[in-house]
């Protein structure tokens, strides 16, 4: 049987019986937890069973844990990381080490709680007008240069055993409204794009896993990136992304229209599993079978995926902590 074309969430901290019940049904591809779903290590190791036990195999568990204002994890269960581009700044020259670190010690923290992949690395370019949103979530404003960090915490994630899923594609730094409550539009050529805002994403393009970019491109198509066929071919023709596409959130605002609707524009796109957060079971269940099963391409790529999966490298967590502390003058953490 093909895994449903979905990534969803769950309610609190342990699943329903309906619940289970539900996803042993639809078989989602994966789930992803919010803060909602975290209280303890050994809670969420239960919780991160639950989900497993209930599709019946070992489907991945991905979270938003950029380290700054984007992260579920929260002291004591994780360290309280300072933002993205404060942390790159801060380490200036030895920012490629330091950002391997962070993100190699957020691996061990994910992976210690049953947790397989994280919603990173982010390679959108800041900009002077890039919304406060988004902004010091980025790892700077040159390609070249976000690429390089890019890497660095895509190997991190991968040396601890996490899949990274690189976001947004194909570029969302030029936006000035909040995806989650607005539809941002972009009026550069598609040359200049590739060669700047796209660019850091075909530098990644070999990565297991990417997140699409709510929002709309004017010189190429009038739909958002999610729901469109021209630019989903740009992203796998031109940028040559061929890892596993999700969609960002369906139920953010930049989007309009039903979920089942949203679902399946976003597939008939090229999208090859829909990402659903926030909602009520009811809309859980709607997306779940609006979504249906993966196509034959989309198995693929997700078989592909997770057979990026490893075994963690050994880790001195102390060497790491005290190597990473003297990259960055000793401004490690926030708080």
């Amino acid at each position: 049987m093909r895994y449903g074309a979905t990534i969803t969430d769950a309610a609190g901290l342990r699943l329903t019986p309906e619940e289970k019940t539900l996803f042993r049904q639809m078989n989602p591809f994966g789930f992803i937890l919010f803060a909602r779903n975290i209280d303890n290590a050994d809670q969420v190791r239960a919780l991160c069973d639950d989900m497993r036990e209930a599709v019946g195999r070992d489907c991945m568990i991905t979270i938003d844990q950029e380290g700054g204002r984007v992260q579920r994890l929260r002291p004591p269960l994780a360290r309280q990381w300072r933002p993205p581009l404060d942390h790159a700044e801060q380490a200036e020259g030895q920012a490629e080490r330091a950002m391997y670190l962070r993100y190699r010690l957020i691996a061990h923290e994910l992976y210690s709680l049953g947790i397989d992949s994280n919603c990173a690395p982010m390679v959108d370019l800041a900009r002077p007008e890039t919304h406060d949103f988004l902004r010091n979530r980025c790892y700077g404003g040159d390609a070249a240069t976000v690429a390089r960090l890019g890497r660095a915490v895509a190997q991190g994630h991968l040396d601890g055993g996490v899949l990274p899923v690189v976001k947004h594609i194909p570029g969302h730094g030029r936006a000035t409204l909040d995806s989650h409550f607005d539809l941002p539009h972009v009026d550069a050529p598609l040359d200049d794009l590739m060669q700047t805002d796209f660019q850091p994403f075909r530098a990644l393009n070999d990565l297991p896993m990417g997140m699409t970019a709510h929002l709309v491109y004017d010189q190429v198509d009038g739909k958002p990136v999610t729901i469109s066929p021209a630019m989903m071919r740009i992203i796998r023709e031109r940028i040559g992304f061929d890892g596993l596409i999700m969609t960002d959130d369906i139920s953010m605002k930049a989007l309009s229209g039903s979920l089942s609707d949203l679902s399946q524009q976003a597939l008939s796109a090229g999208c090859d599993v829909v990402l659903h957060c926030n909602g009520s079971f009811e809309e859980r269940a709607e997306v779940m079978e609006a979504a249906g099963e993966m196509s034959e391409a989309a198995q693929a790529r997700a078989d592909r995926a997770l057979a990026r999966r490893q075994l963690p490298e050994e880790l001195d967590i102390r060497a790491a902590e005290t190597e990473l502390s003297r990259l960055m003058g000793g401004q490690v953490y926030d708080g």
